[in-house]
Parts: C-alpha cells; sequence; structure tokens
C-alpha cells in the first residue's frame, strides 16, 4: 500500500493542490460571507436543516450551474492561453450576474486576497491585474498553472462553496455538525449534475436568476445586527 501511495503522487501533486484551493482554512475571507444566508435565516426564511438544504439545492441548480461553473470553466481557458481580453470578458459577465452591490464586493475583496495568496504560492499572476477582479479568476488561474482539469477544477469549486455555506447555516440555525455533514453528503448528487450541466453550457445558455437570494442580499447589507460581512 505504501509504494502504491508514493507511486500515486510521484510527480503529479494535482490533486494535492486542488485540496489546498478547497480549503476552508484558505485565506481569500469566504468564511466571512452568508451571500445573503444571514438575512434568510434571521427572516424566518430557514429554519431547520431541511430549508437549508432546499436552499442550497436552488442555488446549485441556477446559479452555480448556470454561471459560477461555465465561467469558471472559461477562465480556467484565458488563463491557459494567457489570453487577457477574453479573461476581461468572463469577469464583466461574472460581476453583471452578481445582483447586489454586496456580492460584487465579495468578489472584488476575495479576488484582491486570492491575488495575496497567489503570489506568495509562486503563481505567476497576469500582467493586466485582471484577477483582483474576482476570486472566481483567481481560482481559475491556480487551476491552470497546476493543470488541474476542468472537471476536477469546477468540482473543487463548487465543493468550498457549498461547505461554507453549510458552516454558515449550522452557525446561524443553528444545526449540529453531523447534521450539517449529512447535508454534505446528500448534496453529491446536485453537485455532479451541476458539474456535468454547466460545463456543457453554450456561451449564450450562461446565466441565471435568483431573486430570493438577491433580496437577501438586499436585506443584510442594512441588516441591524449579523456576524458576516457585507
Amino acid at each position: 500500500m505504501a509504494a502504491d501511495t508514493i507511486t500515486m503522487f510521484d510527480g503529479d501533486h494535482r490533486l494535492l493542490r486542488l485540496m489546498h484551493l478547497v480549503s476552508p482554512s484558505l485565506p481569500t475571507g469566504a468564511f466571512a460571507y452568508s451571500q445573503g444566508l444571514e438575512w434568510a435565516v434571521e427572516s424566518g426564511w430557514i429554519k431547520n436543516a431541511d430549508d437549508l438544504e432546499g436552499w442550497l439545492r436552488d442555488l446549485i441548480a441556477h446559479n452555480l450551474t448556470g454561471v459560477d461553473v461555465p465561467l469558471l470553466d472559461r477562465m480556467r481557458t484565458a488563463c491557459q492561453n494567457q489570453d487577457e481580453a477574453a479573461l476581461m470578458r468572463w469577469c464583466d459577465l461574472l460581476l453583471a450576474f452578481r445582483e447586489t452591490h454586496e456580492l460584487r464586493l465579495e468578489e472584488h475583496n476575495r479576488g484582491s486576497a486570492m491575488v495575496r495568496l497567489l503570489e506568495g504560492l509562486a503563481v505567476p499572476l497576469l500582467p493586466s491585474g485582471l484577477v483582483e477582479r474576482c476570486q472566481l479568476a483567481g481560482f481559475a488561474l491556480a487551476a491552470a498553472h497546476w493543470q488541474i482539469d476542468r472537471v476536477a477544477a469546477a468540482t473543487g469549486y463548487l465543493w468550498s462553496w457549498l461547505e461554507n455555506q453549510v458552516l454558515t447555516g449550522i452557525k446561524l440555525i443553528p444545526l449540529g455538525q453531523t447534521q450539517g455533514h449529512r447535508i454534505l453528503l446528500q448534496m453529491d448528487p446536485a453537485v455532479a449534475a451541476a458539474v456535468e450541466q454547466g460545463l456543457c453550457l453554450d456561451d449564450d445558455a450562461i446565466g441565471a436568476s435568483s431573486p430570493a437570494m438577491a433580496m437577501a442580499s438586499s436585506g443584510h447589507e442594512t441588516q441591524y445586527t449579523r456576524l458576516y460581512r457585507s
């Protein structure tokens, strides 16, 4: 078994680098944002584990499938080809789909944090500074640099988003740790479907709207007491 393990990782650390990218300890500030979930809990929209799972399923089926997954894939390709014009186009489109000031500010803040992280990890940055505009671009750049394939990159990104949202729900509702991990386990088919469908979308099919999330994020911007950033 030891020999098999050594052979598995010898000269190919792509799996380890993907685990690095999706780690909750990654210092890009994901833990500081609830993406409207805090307001949804405060308003009584989400009261228990079933409510949280339904909320996350809807967001994965629409926003993540229709926007994040296909744009991550295109940004990764643009970074591989050092095509800054294409990367700018996809960053612009992503920010257009972030429906509130809070969501756009999160992209910018986490994008800046991702740049600092990538510099510390010796990942070459593009000269234009485009990666700072959104954290999805930084994730794509790292995936391209470390040669993480498109399916693995999309799956890892989705898992990271989902884990952060579940951890937020555990804290806010609150839920037990076991309940949270049960939600993660039950979401496997939704994650797989989002990756498969999102990677197959044509350019003209990219897009999604989640009015409930937009309302929750807008409400969170002025929420009086809160744990998460706006």
